[in-house]
Parts: C-alpha cells; sequence; structure tokens
C-alpha cells in the first residue's frame, strides 16, 4: 500500500481563478477534463471558503486519483469547518472516498478528528484503517492508545507498520509494553525493525 503522493500545484490554476467562487465550483462538478477539476480543487482550498466543503466532499469520490488527493488537500486547508462533514463521509460505502475523508482529517490539527479517527481504525478496509492511523499519528493523542494496540495484531503488515509510528509517537508506558509484546510475535521484518527502533 503507497503512500499518497503530494500534487504539486496544478498548471492552468491562474486562467481558472478569474472565472471566480461559482465559476470555480462548477468546474469541479462538470468539467470532463480532470486537470481542470483538479485545478478548482486546488483553487476552492486555497481560497479556504467554507461555501467549497460539500463540492469538495464530492471531489472525495472522483474517478481520477490527482482530483481525488486535491480534494483532500483542499478539504484539510479549510480546517474546523470540514470536520462535521468529513467525519460523515467516514460512513460512505466506496472505500476510497473514506480513505480520503480519513486523509483530510487527519490533516486537520483540532482534537474533534480524534475520535472520528479511532472509531475509523475499526473499518472493514485496510487502506482505511492505515490511513485512520497515519492520521493519528500526527496527532499523537493518549485515547488512541488502545484501539492502536489491537491494530498491531491487523492482518495487513502497512497497518500495523503505521499503528507502531502512531504509538511511538505517542508513547508512554502501555506502549511500550504494548510494542515489546509485539516484537515477539511480528512476523514481518519490516514491522519489527520498526517496533525496536521505537522501543530504542
Amino acid at each position: 500500500m503507497a503512500e499518497p503522493d503530494t500534487p504539486d500545484v496544478p498548471q492552468g490554476s491562474e486562467e481558472l481563478e478569474k472565472q471566480g467562487f461559482e465559476g470555480i465550483v462548477h468546474a469541479l462538478r462538470e468539467s470532463t477534463d480532470p486537470k481542470i477539476r483538479q485545478c478548482a480543487a486546488y483553487l476552492l482550498g486555497k481560497a479556504k471558503n467554507p461555501r467549497a466543503i460539500q463540492p469538495l466532499i464530492e471531489a472525495l469520490a472522483d474517478l481520477e486519483k490527482p482530483v481525488r488527493e486535491q480534494a483532500t488537500l483542499a478539504l484539510s486547508s479549510i480546517g474546523k469547518a470540514a470536520i462535521k462533514p468529513l467525519i460523515e463521509t467516514l460512513q460512505e460505502p466506496k472505500w476510497q472516498t473514506r480513505y480520503r475523508a480519513a486523509e483530510a482529517l487527519g490533516g486537520i490539527a483540532d482534537e474533534n478528528v480524534v475520535k472520528p479517527l479511532i472509531r475509523t481504525l475499526k473499518d472493514n478496509r485496510d487502506h482505511v484503517r492505515y490511513m485512520a492511523a497515519k492520521g493519528l499519528l500526527g496527532l499523537e493523542d493518549s485515547r488512541a492508545v488502545e484501539s492502536l494496540v489491537i491494530l498491531l495484531k491487523d492482518e495487513n503488515r502497512y497497518v500495523r507498520l503505521m499503528a507502531v509510528r502512531a504509538l511511538a509517537a505517542i508513547g508512554g508506558k502501555t506502549v511500550e509494553e504494548a510494542l515489546t509484546e509485539a516484537s515477539f510475535r511480528e512476523p514481518d521484518e519490516k514491522v519489527r525493525e520498526a517496533i525496536l527502533e521505537a522501543l530504542i
């Protein structure tokens, strides 16, 4: 499971920006050119206008990965106003949309995203569990410890690896004990190395 790339500023954004807010939203929703949709998502994030939240949420389900990535970054940049709609999006049936919603929440430095991300650690899709753990890595909140410890037994090695990193960022005696126990049973060399590095 590859970690997501951070898109560069899309070419053509300056020209699209001249169309104003409504024109940009229309381009995001209606353009058949994914590059235009990506530009539109970038501009809406740059503007940080709460009115852009709903069209950006819709863009998390775009067929093109660069558009989904840009919409994710845009929602994170809008910040607190986007938290509630993103939490609701964690219930979407399409895992790719839940994945991006979790990523966007992880990019918002606010304590209100912690509990939703903890709940998302139980998602039935490993990609989504991975992204929830990654979001919690940046937040370093001790409330996540118990749920992250459970992920040390996840079937997916990338999920286990991200759980190790998130736990290491939080630290503490409970984390140390859990990682020590996990080090004896972990079958994957890369994950085991991460555990041992965290325990040093």
